[in-house]
């Protein structure tokens, strides 16, 4: 039996790291990216106990290991994590509904994974769902940036109801910013 939660220890921390590492492009074939989607991004311990610090990260555990998880960074995680400085500075230079993301308060996905062997079950939307439950009384939106050549990912956040509002290219990867406005009618 599989429990949505928040990270609340050390070992959630250590088994989100075992996760990213799994489905780190940099270590999967080039069929697997294709097919199953990835992630850029190997924190350190460190990284996600400064996360945890400010907001804790939601995790789907099955037993006692993490399965999936939804990272939560917030305007104060801006200079925790080297790399992905640019993406909050991207943001700053997006608008949304008429004025700069940087003028909301929004909660940045730092990056979101699901387990090969639980992936197509419904764990990505069940994830997301506890996400809106756990965040959205505190933050206007979701916002994060995903690689266009991620496109398992794009359908992913578009079914959860991620809209996309700008496009970019670093010189390395073509990005597009999603935000997933919890209130916005559709």
């Amino acid at each position: 039996m599989l429990t949505l939660t928040q990270s609340k220890s050390s070992d959630d921390l250590q088994g989100i790291i075992a996760l990213q590492r799994a489905n780190l492009k940099a270590l999967i074939t080039v069929e697997e990216k294709d097919a199953q989607g990835f992630v850029f991004v190997q924190h350190s311990l460190a990284d996600l106990q400064k996360l945890d610090a400010i907001e804790s990260q939601v995790v789907a555990l099955d037993g006692d290991k993490v399965v999936a998880y939804i990272l939560a960074m917030t305007k104060a995680s801006k200079s925790d994590i080297p790399q992905l400085i640019p993406m909050f500075n991207q943001f700053d230079q997006v608008a949304y509904n008429g004025k700069k993301v940087s003028s909301y308060n929004y909660l940045a996905v730092g990056q979101v994974c699901i387990g090969k062997e639980y992936r197509g079950k419904g764990l990505f939307e069940s994830c997301y769902g506890y996400y809106r439950e756990v965040f959205s009384g505190k933050y206007d939106f979701a916002i994060t940036e995903i690689s266009t050549s991620n496109l398992r990912s794009l359908r992913a956040h578009h079914r959860v109801g991620f809209e996309g509002v700008h496009t970019f290219h670093d010189g390395v990867e073509e990005w597009n910013i999603v935000i997933w406005d919890w209130w916005k009618k559709s």
